[in-house]
C-alpha cells in the first residue's frame, strides 16, 4: 500500500457510516459524529483510510480532534490525547530501530496503566500482532503460550520478570517499574524519551490483536481478530449501551481481557478519559469514580460482587451519582446481584453476553434486568443469535439449544489453527441457552459442561443460580464427577457469606425443593473461596 493510499480492507473512509441512517443517528447521538472543521475532517478521513478502525486511527484522530483533552489518568498522572499520540509515535520509532516490523508479534503483559496503552497504539501504528498475556498465568503457562505464538518482543511490568524467564531468546522491555527515579535502559519510558515524535508511515501490514481465551476448562487459545472495516458493529453496541463522547470511563476490568480492551478501543473515538488502576480494589474503585466523577464503570461480575460485599457504611460513604453506565461482562451476572447493585447505585447496569471468539451476542439493559433478572438480554442491531440442537436444527422458543452468533466482530480463528463450529454462517459461542416469550436470552451453561446423571441432562448453571440465591450463600459452582451407578453425579462447591449458616443436608434440601430430584447434588463441599482467573471466571478444572 502506497503511503497515503487506500487500504484494500478499508476501501473508503466513509465505511464508518456505511450502515446507513441507523449508524449515523446512533453515532451522532453518541457524539462520535459531530460538526468539525473541514481541514480536521479531511485529516481524520485520511487517517481512517490508512489505518482502518484501529487503536492507531483512534489515537491519531483524537489528537487531531481534541488534542488538549485528557485521554488517560493512572497512578502516574494524566496524559492528553496529543501526548498519547506523540508517545506512541516515539515508541513506534524506537521499536522500529530495534528491528520490529509490520507482521511481527509483540507480547504485552501489563496491568492497567499507560504502558499497556502506549504499547498497543505503537504496535497498531507499526502493523504488528499484539498478543495480550494474562497477568494471572503461571510461568509454565506463559512459556507454553509464548513458545506457541512466537512473539519477537515482550513488553511487561517489572513484577513479571521472573515469571517470564522461561521465554528464552525473546527481547524484553519493562513497561512499569516501581522505581520512580527515572526511566532506566530497557524500559518503555526510555524508548519513548529517545524516540522521534514524528508521524509514522502507515503500515503495509494490518494490525492484529490476539486475546487469549479464559482457559477455564482447558489450555488458553489465542483468538485473533483485526480491526472492523466500519462502525456498524459499534453503532449496534451504542444503541444498547448509551455511551457518550467525552465521558470519563473507570476501566476496572483488565485491559488484556476482551471487556477492558473493548472500552479502551471505544474510548478513543469517543474522546473519553480512561481512569486506570493497576490493581482492583473495591473501595478504591468507588473512590476513583467519585473523585473523577466518572460516568462509566467497566467491570467483570466478580468486581461487582466484591464491591457489594463492602460494609453498608462503606458503600454509603461514596457518591456515585455521576455514574450513568455500569457495563459488565466476562462471566455470568446473577440476577440478584444486578438488582442489589441497582438498589444501591441506581438503574445503570448493562450486562453484555459474548465470548472472546464471537465478541458480543446480547445486551441486557437495566429495564430488562429489572423485569427478568438473570437475562442476558437481546441482540443488538446487526447481530444475529440462533439456537441449534445437536443435529443443527433451530430449536423452538423456550427450548434449550446451542448458541450461535453472527456479527461483524467475530474472530478470525485460533492462532494455533482451527476455530469454532459454524452453522448457517453463525459462530458457536460454546454455550447453551434459551429464549423466553419476549425474545430475551437466558444462558443455561457451557455446552461442554452438561452433566448426564442417570440418563437425565443437567446444566450446572440452573443449580448454581438456585444455590447462590440462598440468603446464606455468597456463590456456588457445580460440576459432574464419575459415578458407578449413574454415570455422573452432581457435586456442589459453596461459599457462604461471613455470617451465613447452611449445612450440607439443608443445601441439598433447598435444591430438591425447588428443582427436579435428579438435579440435587450428591455432595456439597464448603470452601472459603472459589478458584478464579484474573477476569473472575471460575476455574472448574481446579475443583474436584
Amino acid at each position: 500500500m502506497a503511503p497515503g493510499g487506500l487500504s484494500s480492507r478499508v476501501p473508503n473512509p466513509w465505511n464508518w457510516v456505511a450502515d446507513g441512517a441507523f449508524g449515523v443517528k446512533v453515532l451522532t447521538e453518541a457524539g462520535v459524529l459531530r460538526p468539525i472543521r473541514p481541514d480536521k475532517l479531511a485529516r481524520m478521513a485520511l487517517v481512517l483510510a490508512q489505518h482502518g478502525a484501529s487503536p492507531a486511527a483512534g489515537a491519531i484522530s483524537a489528537a487531531i480532534h481534541h488534542p488538549g483533552e485528557t485521554a488517560l489518568i493512572d497512578e502516574r498522572g494524566a496524559l492528553t490525547f496529543e501526548q498519547l499520540d506523540r508517545r506512541s509515535n516515539a515508541l513506534a520509532h524506537s521499536l522500529a530501530e530495534r528491528g520490529v516490523r509490520g507482521g511481527d508479534g509483540i507480547g504485552i503483559m501489563c496491568r492497567n496503566h499507560r504502558g499497556f496503552v502506549d504499547a498497543t497504539i505503537a504496535a497498531a501504528k507499526l502493523g504488528t500482532s499484539a498478543l495480550y498475556l494474562n497477568t494471572m498465568f503461571s510461568g509454565p503457562q506463559l512459556a507454553d503460550v509464548i513458545g506457541r505464538e512466537g512473539p519477537r518482543l515482550l513488553i511487561h511490568d517489572e513484577e513479571f520478570s521472573e515469571l517470564l524467564d522461561g521465554a528464552e531468546g525473546v527481547d524484553r522491555l519493562i513497561a512499569w517499574s516501581d522505581d520512580e527515579e527515572g526511566p532506566g535502559a530497557g524500559t518503555l519510558e526510555s524508548l519513548i524519551a529517545s524516540g522521534s515524535e514524528s508521524s509514522i508511515e502507515p503500515p503495509e501490514e494490518e494490525a492484529r490483536f490476539i486475546i487469549l481465551t479464559s482457559g477455564t476448562t482447558g489450555t488458553p487459545k489465542g483468538a485473533q481478530r483485526s480491526s472492523p472495516s466500519g462502525l456498524g458493529a459499534i453503532a449496534g453496541l451504542f444503541d444498547r449501551i448509551p455511551y457518550r463522547s467525552g465521558e470519563r470511563m473507570m476501566i476496572a476490568s483488565p485491559l488484556f481481557h476482551s471487556w477492558g480492551f473493548t472500552h479502551f478501543v471505544l474510548g478513543l473515538p469517543l474522546g473519553s478519559a480512561m481512569i486506570l488502576r493497576r490493581r482492583f480494589d473495591p473501595e478504591d474503585t468507588l473512590r476513583a469514580v467519585q473523585e473523577h466523577r466518572a460516568e462509566v464503570l467497566a467491570a467483570v461480575p466478580v468486581m461487582i460482587q466484591r464491591i457489594l460485599a463492602l460494609p453498608e457504611e462503606t458503600l454509603a460513604r461514596y457518591d456515585l451519582s455521576s455514574l450513568r453506565i455500569t457495563s459488565v461482562s466476562g462471566s455470568a451476572l446473577p440476577g440478584e446481584m444486578a438488582l442489589k447493585w441497582m438498589d444501591h447505585f441506581g438503574d445503570n447496569i448493562y450486562n453484555l453476553y459474548g465470548s472472546t471468539e464471537v465478541a458480543y451476542a446480547t445486551i441486557a439493559t437495566p429495564e430488562e434486568l429489572r423485569s427478568a433478572p438473570g437475562t442476558a438480554g437481546r441482540p443488538p442491531r446487526g447481530t444475529t443469535v440462533k439456537l441449534f440442537d445437536d443435529a443443527g436444527r433451530e430449536v423452538p422458543e423456550g427450548e434449550v439449544g446451542r448458541i450461535f452468533v453472527g456479527n461483524g466482530m467475530a474472530f478470525e480463528g485460533y492462532t494455533g489453527g482451527g476455530g469454532k463450529e459454524v452453522i448457517d454462517e453463525l459462530l458457536s459461542s460454546g454455550d447453551v441457552g434459551h429464549f423466553d416469550s419476549e425474545g430475551r436470552l437466558f444462558i443455561d451453561g457451557r455446552d461442554d459442561e452438561m452433566i448426564v446423571s442417570g440418563g437425565e441432562n443437567v446444566f450446572p448453571r440452573e443449580v448454581e443460580d438456585l444455590l447462590s440465591d440462598h440468603e446464606a450463600v455468597a456463590e456456588a459452582a457445580v460440576i459432574g464427577v464419575p459415578d458407578e451407578e449413574f454415570g455422573q453425579r452432581l457435586k456442589a462447591f459453596v461459599v457462604l457469606h461471613p455470617d451465613g449458616e447452611l449445612s450440607e443436608d439443608h443445601a441439598k434440601a433447598h435444591v430438591k425443593t425447588n428443582l427436579a430430584g435428579y438435579k440435587t447434588p450428591r455432595e456439597v463441599v464448603f470452601l472459603d473461596q472459589l478458584p478464579r482467573n484474573a477476569t473472575g471466571k471460575i476455574l472448574k478444572r481446579d475443583l474436584n
